[in-house]
């Protein structure tokens, strides 16, 4: 689980979306969501991905746990929340800090109060020893081998209310070993010169690594954490597109876009900044939250022009009604309202999947075409890798990859005067050179349909006995409502070493997700390295 990282330690990004992030109204992430979304961040090249608080709750237990097993952290190292120890107890008799050791974290942030008024009336301890809380937690960690950021809560109105303690409680971290003091603006209050001030004076006077945590109450969090870089903070943490709770968190992809881009800090590994716009869809995909699309940098208006003066500019020379190269964060130039691949990312992403495309801009532009003609019906790429794989296979072999082929399906759900419910599915299907009737009981139609394949294919391609469901999303598409409109439908499946996901969309749910279904099994037989039926 430990990450390799070609980035030194003087900078880090920090994200924490699946603790944080998590907090916002609406997303309710499964243990499987946190998965993915780890993959994702990690594929983007984060330092450090927090990935929530290890027996606060089973979820958060469980992801650790599964987390050291199934993910192979190229370029994050996974950290565990938590607490300071209790008041007038021990470090290493507390429960909740033998967690943080338990879930194999090797770094470890700890939540610690820094406003005199919280510790009093909040922990209901004195103000004495609330430093020695945090003395004692940082030096066991650190003694069990554990890196600690110790993240001051609510530390800029503590600061105004009481400079000198919240100074202390800096110092008490940093004294004890802390490699990182975090001064979290946990209201949202604060204002750009404000931070640069406060971080700044707190810099001098205490000698600590610090970094920087806000919330975007003031709509500030972006410009509030890069304040705090210039005030000499060596430590950011966000959240992917900004989630998190109330209005939100400073958003990861605009922060790591500044600094590379406006700063000239690595932050990222080599090439990774023009995966954001991807990943950026991808992670809203999983949260099941439509992508903003007038988010800076990777939304997909940040870079649409409209006709008139700007078209007209943009022909002698697009950097006059642009600030960077879209291309620099994985997004397009648009002049048109519609969604739009560019060449750039297709021949990156076949490289990235070993399809070699030969430099051919005929076929690029093919693949760029048919993706267009797709996401206009509602389609999305950018969280079903696998779907895309398949279409980007199908426009280089000059067909649809095979392994079966459909005769007709159906699927029944009957309510019973008793009560109950019954889901039955049918399928009728050919597979090498032989004609498959299948029908099967769910307990639901998708899962009915789910089945009925298994039963249908299982005995020529035994490969599928090892795939799984393990997520399932629907979504009315904007635009169109009632019973009328159309319905995206994004499936995960394992094969227990990996996952991936696919997309479907059709006027009903069970049409869109036989077409998710489909290319589920059609990318798992190929993932098997199977040969194509024809």
């Amino acid at each position: 689980m430990t990450a390799t990282s070609e980035l030194d330690d003087q900078f880090h990004v920090f994200d924490t979306t699946l603790r944080d992030g998590a907090q916002r109204e609406g997303i309710n992430l499964t243990v499987a969501d946190k998965l993915a979304i780890a993959q994702h961040l990690d594929d983007f090249g984060v330092g450090f991905i927090e990935g929530g608080w290890p027996g606060a709750n089973p979820r958060d237990t469980e992801f650790f746990a599964r987390a050291r097993q199934e993910i192979d952290f190229r370029h994050a190292q996974l950290v565990a929340f938590g607490a300071t120890r209790r008041a007038g107890a021990k470090a290493s008799e507390d429960p909740q800090v033998k967690a943080l050791l338990d879930s194999g974290a090797d770094v470890i942030t700890l939540v610690a109060k820094s406003h005199d008024r919280h510790v009093e009336l909040a922990l209901r301890t004195t103000l004495d020893e609330n430093l020695e809380m945090v003395r004692d937690t940082v030096s066991f960690l650190k003694d069990q081998g554990r890196r600690v950021f110790v993240d001051c809560e609510h530390f800029f109105d503590g600061y105004r209310a009481n400079p000198e303690y919240a100074k202390a409680v800096v110092r008490a971290a940093s004294e004890a070993g802390a490699s990182v003091v975090i001064l979290c603006d946990t209201n949202g209050g604060m204002l750009p010169a404000q931070v640069q001030a406060v971080v700044a004076t707190v810099l001098a006077d205490t000698g600590a690594r610090l970094g920087i945590h806000t919330q975007d109450d003031t709509g500030c969090a972006v410009a509030n954490t890069l304040a705090a870089v210039d005030a000499g903070a060596t430590h950011v943490q966000c959240t992917a597109n900004g989630y998190g709770e109330r209005v939100g968190n400073a958003n990861l992809f605009p922060v790591v876009a500044a600094l590379e881009l406006k700063y000239g800090k690595k932050v990222l590994p080599d090439g990774k900044l023009r995966e954001m716009t991807r990943i950026s869809h991808a992670i809203a995909e999983v949260v099941n939250l439509t992508p903003s699309t007038h988010q800076p940098y990777v939304g997909v208006s940040a870079f649409a022009h409209k006709a008139g003066l700007h078209a007209s500019a943009i022909k002698v020379d697009p950097d006059l009604y642009q600030h960077i190269d879209p291309e620099q964060v994985g997004n397009t130039m648009r002049m048109l309202v519609s969604d739009m691949a560019g060449r750039a990312s297709i021949e990156l992403k076949g490289k990235e999947l070993g399809i070699d495309l030969g430099g051919d801009r005929e076929l690029v532009g093919r693949v760029v075409e048919r993706v267009k003609e797709r996401e206009l019906k509602g389609y999305t790429y950018e969280a079903a890798d696998a779907s895309f794989e398949l279409l980007l296979r199908a426009e280089v072999q000059g067909k649809p990859l095979k392994y079966f082929g459909v005769e007709s399906w159906r699927a029944i759900v009957e309510d019973r005067p008793d009560g109950t419910h019954a889901n039955e599915a049918t399928v009728k299907l050919f597979a090498k050179g032989e004609r498959f009737v299948a029908t099967a009981e769910g307990n639901g139609p998708v899962n009915a349909l789910d089945r009925t394949l298994r039963v249908a294919l299982e005995k020529i391609y035994p490969q599928l006995a090892k795939l799984d469901l393990v997520d399932y999303k629907v979504r009315i598409l904007e635009g169109v409502h009632g019973t009328s409109s159309t319905t995206r439908v994004l499936i995960s499946t394992s094969d227990g070493t990996g996952e991936w996901s696919t997309v479907g969309v059709a006027e009903n749910v069970i049409a869109a997700s036989w077409q998710a279904l489909e290319d589920a099994y059609t990318y798992g037989l190929l993932r098997a390295g199977v040969e194509p039926a024809e």
